[in-house]
């Protein structure tokens, strides 16, 4: 086939690039970058600092400045622009957590075959994990929406509107930014009584507990608060089954007052189910952790905001890095 990029070098290379990932996630569970941050060592200080053997961690900073995450000049290795960026755990665009995240899938991802044949879960949801896991996963998700946020909020009109449910919120992030942007608009964080710990945190960091609540429930099985004319679901549906799914789009629906504005961010398929590649992978990543969840297509999203009441269903002009997009409706 003409132009097929596919070969054995390509093959392999595939094959093999979680021994990239897994260099990636040592190093940051080492906190390397971070040590590095305030300017070059070597590999004997960088071990003495993190408490490992030298030449194995001379290993790894020489894999990662073959990645090009860290520049090697002599014996003395620094971060990149890119590291310093996003790997130091003070800096702004820190991605540790999320990388983290990662990390504590990956074991679950060497069993797949054995979730297809299944054709159900093959480890725990990370949200309800253990304090470490569950940290890695509501930060991690911190991260990935201080990234996004601006963007998001370019995209969504929210003028006018003054009270938003955030559904599933975890820390807050996107209620913190829209209320940014909103100055009139106030915001209820509605997630399970667990997660308020990092919400709060997170809310009180940007100085908005006067506007933003936390309102402890479950989504599937407690009554959501009422009276919001904007409701926000974020990466909310993929880890559910259709009809839960449809049944909690419904739910939201019924917690705005007339003319309120629901919107559903999520990993989106297209109709055809195979593409983009982001969402297709993801849909695999919600069958190892959940039963049931997968990536849903633009159709199928359409398809729950009419049932729950929907009019003027449109696909607004924003696209995530990792392929996530917003439908919005009018309730």
């Amino acid at each position: 086939m003409t132009g097929d990029p596919w070969n054995p070098g390509k093959l392999l290379e595939v094959s093999g690039a979680y021994w990239q990932s897994c260099a990636l996630h040592a190093a940051v569970k080492l906190d390397v970058f971070t040590h590095l941050g305030e300017g070059p060592l070597d590999a004997a200080q960088v071990a003495a600092r993190i408490g490992a053997e030298r030449r194995a961690i001379a290993m790894v900073l020489n894999a990662m400045a073959a990645m090009g995450l860290l520049e090697k000049a002599g014996e003395l290795y620094a971060n990149t622009e890119t590291a310093a960026r996003f790997l130091v755990r003070e800096a702004p665009g820190y991605l540790g957590y999320m990388i983290l995240h990662h990390h504590h899938l990956a074991p679950s991802w060497s069993q797949l075959d054995q979730a297809v044949r299944a054709g159900g879960p093959v480890r725990g949801r990370a949200s309800f994990g253990d304090p470490e896991v569950r940290e890695a996963f509501l930060m991690g998700m911190f991260n990935n929406a201080m990234l996004l946020a601006p963007s998001v909020v370019g995209a969504v009109d929210l003028a006018g509107r003054r009270r938003l449910l955030d559904l599933g919120g975890g820390p807050g992030t996107y209620a913190i930014h829209f209320c940014q942007a909103n100055p009139e608009l106030r915001a209820t964080v509605f997630d399970l009584p667990t997660t308020r710990p990092f919400a709060e945190r997170t809310i009180a960091r940007f100085a908005l507990a006067h506007r933003i609540e936390f309102a402890d429930g479950d989504h599937h099985n407690d009554p959501l608060p009422s009276g919001f004319d904007a409701a926000w679901l974020s990466h909310v549906l993929h880890g559910e089954r259709p009809e839960t799914a449809a049944r909690i789009v419904a739910k939201a629906a019924k917690a705005l007052t007339p003319g309120g504005l629901l919107l559903v961010h999520d990993f989106i398929l297209d109709d055809t189910g195979d593409g983009p590649l982001y969402p297709a992978l993801f849909s695999l990543n919600m069958l190892l952790g959940t039963d049931g969840g997968q990536s849903y297509t633009d159709g199928e999203i359409r398809r729950m905001l009419a049932a729950a009441g929907g009019r003027d269903i449109r696909r607004l002009a924003f696209r995530g890095p990792t392929e996530s997009g917003i439908l919005c409706a009018t309730v």
